[in-house]
């Protein structure tokens, strides 16, 4: 026997053409009024438009090589974020963090100060927009509370909506996570044993400040630099290898441009350095082989058998972060 179905009053409940519909929990009744589950109905649009992957989702803010780098390659560091027509009411500062205590995606400090997060798990396929909507609800978020994650309206605004595109984007590297706590010298029991445990696994990273978007950090037995750049991939592992079959893609005696990683649309040459080289030591270095790759990307002519090889060699050990 077929179950008799409760009578839909079209009345009582919204239609799709009365404004937005909201968003819910996929298994509620759609806020349409059709009856069916959101995830059935309004949520399957919405959810297709959010899984679609936004290549480059920092393009378009200041500092967006920054952005990818802090958002992939750098443990601990913060920056001032700068909001289009000035900060609300009640809120003196919005900052940048790379990740926040316990994952979270954004808080709220005691005195109104807003932290985002900028290392965590995102729900859609839109970075930006997802950190947009986290912003917007940290801004309304009580003091001295956490923002927790939600779903992401996909028609919602993105971080291109919200900050202001002339402001600077200068992030802070730091040794620790000490900015996650104000007066972190004096913190004792759990808190100052959390920021222990955190700091030590932290890798040693400092930005460079000859070039835009190059890191340098310590591991083991070796250095690394790992340089962020926009140019377009294509356009950049041609000149590379231009530069890498001339022999002058290293950045001085004992250093070698041995790869690339690729994230958010970016492609980021990596080099490994002697454990002797500290960042001090490549800021030159670093500036000078600027300007010799601002020439193989000038170059119009056809790469040259050995050039080529070379290409072949910086993608096969090219590597995909996301």
């Amino acid at each position: 026997m077929a179950k008799k179905r409760r009578p839909q009053t079209k009345a009582a409940a919204p239609r799709p053409g009365d404004g937005p519909i909201p968003v819910v929990g996929a298994r509620e009744p759609c806020p349409c009024g059709s009856g069916r589950r959101y995830k059935a109905c309004h949520g399957h649009a919405a959810a297709n438009a959010a899984t679609e992957l936004v290549q480059r989702p920092f393009e378009g803010l200041s500092g967006e090589a920054d952005w990818v780098a802090l958002r992939e390659l750098v443990p601990a560091a913060t920056v001032e974020l700068h909001l289009k027509g000035g900060l609300p009411e009640g809120v003196p500062s919005v900052t940048l963090a790379t990740v926040l205590p316990m994952a979270w995606p954004a808080l709220r400090r005691d005195n109104g100060a807003v932290l985002l997060g900028l290392q965590n798990d995102t729900a859609t396929g839109d970075i930006s927009r997802d950190l947009a909507d986290t912003l917007r609800r940290a801004l309304a978020a009580e003091p001295g509370t956490p923002v927790a994650a939600e779903r992401t309206a996909a028609d919602g605004p993105r971080l291109q909506d919200l900050l202001d595109p002339a402001a600077p984007f200068e992030p802070a590297v730091h040794t620790g996570f000490e900015f996650w706590v104000e007066n972190a010298e004096n913190a004792t029991g759990e808190v100052a044993a959390s920021l222990e445990r955190a700091n030590a696994a932290a890798i040693p990273t400092v930005r460079l400040a000859s070039v835009e978007g190059a890191y340098w950090c310590e591991v083991p037995e070796k250095n690394h630099l790992r340089w962020v750049m926009t140019h377009p991939e294509e356009q950049l592992l041609d000149a590379l290898a231009r530069l890498h079959a001339a022999g002058e893609s290293s950045l001085g005696e004992g250093t070698r441009l041995v790869g690339s990683f690729r994230a958010h649309g970016l492609t980021v040459p990596v080099w490994d350095l002697p454990g002797t080289v500290r960042a001090a030591d490549v800021e030159k270095p670093a500036a000078t082989f600027a300007e010799r790759l601002a020439g193989a990307l000038a170059s119009q002519t056809p790469l040259t058998a050995d050039e080529r090889r070379a290409r072949n060699g910086l993608t096969s050990r090219q590597v995909t972060l996301n």
